[in-house]
């Protein structure tokens, strides 16, 4: 008889947990960027951040109507390819996300974008080139600054502070690579410098020399790169080899330490700007650097906080709508004002691009990053 007391209290005990765990709505968000190839050490620092933001929103135990919810994360990978990311697009909003966390490029960002905004769903991505928030769409916001902000600041920067009067420009031809490199290049001629050539390549290349040689014809005192630092690396290596001593100068996919491996001595000396402060200055860098460790055994990286933030926003505003339907709770993501991790005010303006988040300038000194100066960039 106490053995089947027992084993009924453990039924009772088990069915309860069932019926308490199907008490539960599960809100679905998607999460893609690239997890594979050449750039993936992008997206699972992406990816890393999101996954923090989730976890701690759920240990919160949030409400939505007065009933338990439960963030659950769909992740894809796609590629950072264009076709891919509008087929992943796809596959996500098939399964039913109420809202999306991503995608990191802007080549893969804009064209997946269509299919949010044709589902009504709300979409917080990394891509930083103009052209995605210039759509018109009510579902694009971003986590990072854009590329009208960060070129503005930088091409600014390269004339007043480096004292550059001959500047050349190299983009990759992708939407971020082009987008950067563009917006630049209009800063370096508002401030009075003068662009002396610009070249062209593409993310796959490796082998700069003809670039290079038409560049070193001109004496260029800066070179600047719109692109990601499997193209920036090797570039700067073979810029040192044909004995070019023009400064490089790139965005935030050159800002990693991979770049510096990759580029290995050649890299001492190269400036990166980078969206926001650096983490030590972030008004949460420093608790959310803890928490990351402990979570993923691993240190902060680029990207990552900028997720967590742009995580957080999203689902902050379906708690504050008090619900997951995205016509609920997209007006309320548009008028997102408070801090986050990143900054003091993370807010947008009407397009979905973020009003208030600083551009800080790098330099690889002795084969480390080093913050050389913050730069406003508010509007």
């Amino acid at each position: 008889m106490k053995k089947l007391s027992m084993l009924a209290t453990c039924v009772a005990g088990a069915l309860l947990s069932v019926n308490a765990m199907a008490d539960v709505q599960e809100i679905k968000l998607g999460f893609a960027a690239p997890m594979t190839g050449g750039q993936a050490q992008y997206g699972k620092d992406m990816q890393n951040g999101v996954v923090l933001a989730v976890e701690e929103m759920n240990a919160s135990k949030p409400k939505i109507d007065g009933k338990d919810v439960r963030f659950v994360l769909l992740s894809e990978d796609d590629q950072a390819d264009p076709k891919t990311g509008s087929v992943v697009a796809q596959k996500l909003v098939d399964a039913g996300i109420r809202g999306m966390v991503g995608h990191f490029n802007s080549g893969t960002s804009i064209p997946a974008s269509a299919v949010y905004q044709r589902a009504g769903i709300g979409e917080v991505a990394m891509a930083t080139a103009p052209e995605y928030t210039k759509q018109g769409f009510k579902t694009t916001f971003r986590m990072m600054t854009s590329d009208t902000q960060q070129g503005s600041v930088v091409g600014t920067y390269v004339v007043k502070k480096l004292g550059a009067k001959a500047i050349a420009v190299v983009d990759d031809r992708t939407a971020y690579g082009q987008g950067l490199a563009d917006e630049f290049e209009k800063a370096v001629r508002a401030a009075g410098g003068t662009v002396i050539r610009r070249e062209y390549t593409n993310d796959k290349a490796v082998d700069f020399k003809a670039v290079l040689t038409n560049l070193k014809r001109v004496s260029p005192d800066v070179v600047f790169y719109g692109g990601a630092e499997t193209q920036s690396a090797p570039l700067v290596k073979q810029m040192r080899e044909l004995g070019m001593r023009a400064q490089l100068v790139s965005g935030e996919m050159s800002k990693t330490d991979s770049f510096i491996s990759l580029a290995g001595k050649a890299s001492d000396g190269v400036i990166c700007s980078l969206a926001g402060l650096p983490l030590q200055e972030m008004p949460g860098g420093k608790d959310y650097a803890a928490r990351y460790e402990r979570r993923f055994g691993t240190s902060v990286q680029t990207y990552s906080p900028y997720a967590y933030d742009g995580a957080n926003v999203l689902m902050r505003a379906m708690l504050k709508a008090n619900s997951s339907d995205p016509a609920k709770y997209l007006p309320l993501l548009a008028a997102t004002s408070g801090p986050g991790v990143t900054t003091r005010n993370w807010s947008y303006d009407a397009h979905g691009d973020l009003k208030d988040g600083g551009i800080t300038v790098y330099k690889v000194v002795a084969g480390k990053w080093q913050p050389l100066e913050s730069l406003s960039n508010s509007k």
